[in-house]
């Protein structure tokens, strides 16, 4: 029985050992390259090709199955689905060099797809370094100019996320645009928007998850802790900061600012026993561990000495204890005050000196705490953050106590206050402050 292929089509197919599913591939990737653009390209079943194969057709495909057909394999498409040669006049159609010839221009239009399927690695370097830079230069900028750029620099991850289809690429992308959105979380909650703030922090953590990077989590983590506390539900802070200290490939740092935030839910909840053992944790030497967010980035992702003392005299505050308090808010102070002018903090000066100045209250000192507020009075209305906000209402509320209420210092210092508060970013874009309504309840 004569077993030779019927058509040269046939024979050309089985010279390659191809199988359906190689012929369509290559029949797909060729006609990307002959056919207009524009143009629907042919396609071909399985049912399709066993009749090519077989010789069963009585017509030719269609012009542009034809010419994609006569690009594969250098054939006229008559001659492909005609019989093959014979033996003595073997077919011109294959050759060695053409069948190299063919796979070089495979595996070139191939690559060449792979690489318009990624970005280059200098765009992906200069993101990262916008990133950086802008946590690291958070605090001379407003919330309302972080929270514009840290959109844009997401949303740009975004799209040439879209673009790569390189797993690395995919991956630091990912990073990038959750370190956006955690920045985003910051200044949300520094405008005010505690509910804003809370969804930009679970996208963060979101976005830790996904690209399999700790550190993110972590630190997405502690900002849902605090957020929660000026929410009024300081159980589930400490709860979410305790979670958050458990991811591994954290370093020291990370694991201080957890034990600092876990502390001031404590404190909120009025447990001693247990913020001051997280008080403890806080200052505790490490280890010489450190991560790529908390350390590598730094700057609104690190949690320096100066930030570490000012939360720490918010949580002594919160327990009633003055002296400790009055301690650990002129430590950051003397730390700020330490460093080169264009690296310190307006908002940790306004914080530190308003805890001092409450401490000093809570001791009944009255001209100490006017003398604290001096310091308060200079930061500018854009960096009036929540934070420092919910500061100075301590301070208000500790005014009135009977000792200081027939003073007219304490009355020229509350009336201060107020106007302070009033000039304050949040109240003059028309952010809620949600959280000066709980801590002010």
């Amino acid at each position: 029985m004569d077993e030779r292929p019927r058509t040269l089509l046939k024979a050309l197919v089985a010279q390659r050992h191809w199988r359906y599913g190689d012929f369509v591939g290559h029949f797909t990737r060729t006609a990307e390259k002959v056919i207009r653009k524009g143009t629907a390209n042919p396609t071909i079943s399985e049912a399709q090709f066993r009749r090519w194969t077989a010789g069963t057709i009585r017509t030719l495909p269609g012009p542009d199955a034809c010419r994609v057909l006569e690009e594969m394999f250098g054939v006229s498409a008559a001659a492909l689905f005609q019989a093959p040669p014979s033996a003595e006049s073997p077919a011109p159609a294959f050759s060695l060099k053409d069948e190299i010839d063919m796979t070089a221009r495979d595996a070139s239009n191939e690559a060449g797809a792979a690489a318009s399927a990624s970005i280059s690695d200098t765009t992906l370097d200069q993101l990262r370094d916008d990133v950086a830079e802008l946590a690291r230069s958070y605090h001379s900028f407003s919330a309302f100019e972080v929270l514009q750029t840290a959109r844009k620099l997401r949303e740009e991850a975004e799209q040439h996320r879209d673009r790569t289809q390189v797993p690395a690429q995919q991956q630091d992308l990912l990073v990038i645009a959750g370190q956006a959105c955690a920045l985003l979380s910051a200044a949300a909650f520094d405008l005010g928007s505690l509910d804003g703030a809370t969804r930009l922090a679970r996208a963060a953590a979101l976005y830790g998850e996904t690209a399999r990077f700790t550190p993110l989590r972590a630190f997405a983590g502690g900002a849902l802790a605090y957020i929660a506390y000026f929410s009024g539900r300081p159980a589930e802070a400490a709860q979410i900061a305790q979670r958050a200290q458990m991811f591994t490939g954290l370093g020291d740092v990370a694991h201080r600012r957890l034990a600092a935030i876990e502390a001031r839910a404590h404190g909120h909840r009025g447990d001693a026993a247990s913020a001051q053992q997280a008080l403890n944790a806080s200052r505790q030497e490490g280890r010489g561990h450190i991560d790529d967010l908390h350390d590598g980035v730094a700057g609104e992702f690190g949690f320096p000495d100066d930030r570490l003392a000012m939360s720490n005299a918010s949580t002594c505050l919160l327990l009633g204890d003055g002296e400790q308090a009055e301690a650990a808010a002129r430590t950051a102070l003397d730390l700020v005050a330490g460093k080169p002018e264009a690296l310190r903090s307006a908002r940790v000066v306004g914080g530190a000196a308003a805890d001092l100045a409450a401490a000093r209250l809570l001791c009944g000192d009255l001209d100490g705490a006017a003398d604290a507020l001096e310091r308060v009075w200079i930061v500018p209305g854009e960096q009036r953050a929540t934070g420092l906000l919910t500061r100075t209402a301590r301070v208000r509320r500790a005014l009135t106590d009977e000792r200081f209420r027939r003073a007219p210092l304490a009355d020229e210092m509350g009336e201060r206050l107020e106007h302070f508060s009033r000039l304050a970013a949040q109240h003059q874009l028309g952010v809620g402050s949600g959280a000066l309504a709980v801590l002010e309840g």
